[in-house]
């Protein structure tokens, strides 16, 4: 066990022929039973204690305190939550469709945790006598089995917003389609440089095959895009638009109380922890210990290796929890414009990199490692390039951007108006109406596009921006409630 060393490995090193699988399927019954109930038991835990180091992270941040009553600094804060939820009547609307209205947090949830049976938590150990491996079971495409069972996951929150009969959680339900759709073309792309390198689409193999350096280091690029689409698939801020209260009240699970809506905060959660341990295992290197631990005999195996294992998992979650502490929601627009006009288009090109380098280079050639990590370090860099120039472009054209705010206090459209179109008129219908996309709304018209606000934009049409009626006490109560 020699760790990540970069220089040293060699592309036959990397790739292997397929995953050996023979210690998969020959535990007695009641050993997988241990190992169901250990998964299961993980998960549950790594929740309550995810629940509770965000509020307390989030506080840190935010300078507050956080929970500190129930328990020692509070750590029985989120199991009193739990029975407190629990306890809680479960309301069903008047005018809902029952059935898909109650199976729907099941449908959520139980993928979440069924995509944890191929995750590897460690090497083979010694469990009552007998050896097996730290994993439920394993597969030849144990990674498409992962993205398989998390797609199924997302009928819940569609047939949620669908069953419940309202608007607002209708429009989380389809805002989470898009959403998933999007993020999981990028983020399956960014598994197929995994794929080449490592020779298999099992997990098993996927561990085995970073033995000598982690994926990270060779695929940057792959790694930088799948951590963006895991925030956008798991809907976490700043991606979190399916549940934006400060647009749709609550979301998909506005009409969900008691346990039916725990089960979907159970189901974020553990999906969270899934493309974490999954990010670990395909680009981390699984269990296996970091430099410089690697380079102490036996430091990744046994039981050992479970400690790197939930170490890299926390990793990724404390980026979830800085993520929503950091950067605000993103406008709908914006979030789709960048999964499918800067994800999948670099996740394509790079896929031809990652393959043409290989067959340049050479598979079995000593230089494949370092001209991967180059090849990584430069496209990062062009991307950054060509998006700050592009920035710097549209600053010194002096035009507002799409969606950038005028002068007038409306905002650019999102796609230009077809020439000689009309200028919209957003209090024609005797109350505001907000434009489409290639719509401008006319000067004077009463109206300022807060359509495409973000989360901290508030509404200053008519203050401080020379609306006429704005700061005049003869204005009459009925207009002063239509502007308001």
């Amino acid at each position: 066990m020699t760790g990540p060393h970069l220089l040293a490995a060699t592309g036959s090193d990397l790739a292997t022929t397929g995953a050996d699988l023979t210690s998969f399927g020959v535990d007695p019954w009641w050993l997988v039973l241990i190992k169901v109930l250990a998964v299961f038991l993980f998960l549950v835990v790594t929740v309550l204690a995810a629940i509770y180091l965000e509020r307390k992270i989030l506080a840190w941040m935010q300078m507050r305190i956080g929970p500190n009553r129930v328990g020692p600094f509070g750590i029985l804060q989120s199991l009193a939550d739990g029975v407190k939820i629990a306890l809680k009547e479960g309301l069903i609307p008047k005018g809902v469709d029952k059935p898909i209205f109650m199976l729907a947090p099941v449908i959520a949830v139980i993928p979440a945790f069924m995509a944890f049976a191929v995750i590897p938590f460690g090497p083979e150990v010694s469990i009552l006598g007998h050896r097996t491996p730290l994993q439920l079971t394993d597969l030849h495409v144990g990674v498409l089995y992962i993205l398989a069972v998390t797609s199924i996951g997302v009928y819940g929150i569609v047939l949620a917003g669908w069953s419940s009969g309202s608007t607002y959680p209708l429009l989380g339900g389809l805002r989470s389609t898009a959403q998933v759709i999007s993020y999981e073309i990028a983020m399956a792309l960014s598994f197929v440089g995994v794929f080449l390198f490592a020779g298999t689409m099992s997990t098993s193999g996927i561990v085995d095959a970073q033995s000598q350096v982690w994926f990270v280091f060779l695929l940057l690029p792959s790694f930088a895009i799948y951590v963006i689409s895991m925030v956008g698939e798991t809907n976490r801020a700043p991606f979190d638009l399916p549940e934006a209260e400060g647009e749709l009240v609550g979301g998909f699970h506005t009409e969900y109380s008691s346990l039916r809506f725990a089960m979907f905060m159970l189901a974020e959660y553990v999906n969270m922890t899934t493309v974490s341990a999954l990010a670990a295992t395909l680009f981390l290197g699984g269990w296996r210990a970091p430099l410089p631990f690697s380079l102490i005999p036996g430091a990744d195996s046994g039981w050992f290796a479970l400690l790197w294992f939930v170490i890299k998992v926390w990793g990724f979650l404390f980026v979830f929890i800085w993520l929503r502490a950091t950067l605000p929601r993103l406008r709908y627009d914006q979030f789709m414009a960048f999964g499918w006009k800067v994800l999948i288009p670099v996740s394509l090109a790079w896929v031809m990199v990652v393959a043409v380098l290989r067959v340049v280079v050479g598979p079995d050639s000593a230089f494949l490692t370092p001209a991967m990590v180059l090849a990584g370090l430069v496209a990062v860099g062009l991307v950054v390039v060509v998006r700050r120039s592009v920035t710097r472009r549209g600053a010194r054209t002096g035009a507002p951007g799409p969606g950038a705010p005028t002068p007038d206090g409306g905002r650019a459209p999102l796609t230009p108006a077809p020439a000689g179109a009309a200028p919209f008129d957003a209090m024609a219908g005797g109350f505001p109406v907000p434009p489409l996309p290639h719509q401008q709304p006319a000067p004077g018209s009463g109206h300022a596009d807060t359509s495409h606000s973000g989360p901290g934009d508030a509404d200053t049409s008519h203050a401080g921006s020379g609306h006429p009626d704005a700061g005049h006490a003869d204005t009459p109560p009925n207009e002063e409630a239509r502007h308001a």
